[in-house]
């Protein structure tokens, strides 16, 4: 069983619209209907792997300015060619979701077939949202470095800092533990939907 992601822009009506560019930094998660706009300044995505719902989420909390909901479940088979066209209980647990969201202080919600576990998950990516919402650019800046390979020291070196600072930085961000969230919250998901894949 698939997710549903169905993402609605903040504040649309007062700023500019935003959906392409969130198309854009979508564009390297893995998806089995690719991520579309479904109407205004909403679009939707269906993912089959919990590890890249993560992905999508934490891109998208980073991002900032919009409410996110996840849907686990089933979705109507045959798959259409396009998310616009689909249907199913994934994309009424995505519905319920972002409508939760909206009222929600982190603007994430997640909806799925074992209530239980969608309530857990919900918990577990409320937490990374708020550490991933909390950070400074400066802490972005050395994760950024870190994350795409570079050791501490390569990343003060770029940064212009010492290897110490990258660490306060690094520490300060709770990156570590942001690290540790993923897999949780992957696995989360997988039982929600009523699976077990990470």
């Amino acid at each position: 069983m698939p997710f549903v992601l169905t993402v609605d822009q903040q504040g649309s009506r007062r700023g500019a619209d935003r959906v392409a560019g969130a198309l854009d930094l979508l564009s390297g998660v893995p998806v089995v209907l690719r991520f579309e706009r479904t109407a205004g300044d909403e679009f939707q995505g269906v993912l089959d792997r919990p590890a890249a719902v993560v992905d999508a989420v934490v891109r998208l909390v980073r991002a900032g300015g919009w409410s996110v909901g996840v849907g686990a479940g089933p979705v109507q088979l045959p798959l259409p060619d396009s998310t616009r066209a689909a249907a199913g209980p994934a994309f009424v647990a995505a519905r319920r979701a972002v409508d939760t969201a909206k009222h929600r202080p982190v603007r994430l919600a997640v909806q799925g077939a074992d209530e239980e576990a969608a309530a857990d998950a919900q918990a577990t990516a409320t937490v990374l949202a708020l550490l991933l919402q909390r950070r400074s650019p400066q802490a972005w800046e050395a994760i950024d470095l870190v994350a795409a390979g570079a050791t501490q020291a390569e990343a003060a070196a770029e940064l212009g800092v010492s290897r110490q600072a990258v660490g306060q930085r690094l520490a300060a961000a709770a990156w570590e533990a942001e690290q540790d969230l993923h897999p949780v919250l992957a696995r989360l998901l997988a039982r929600a939907e009523g699976g077990s894949r990470p």
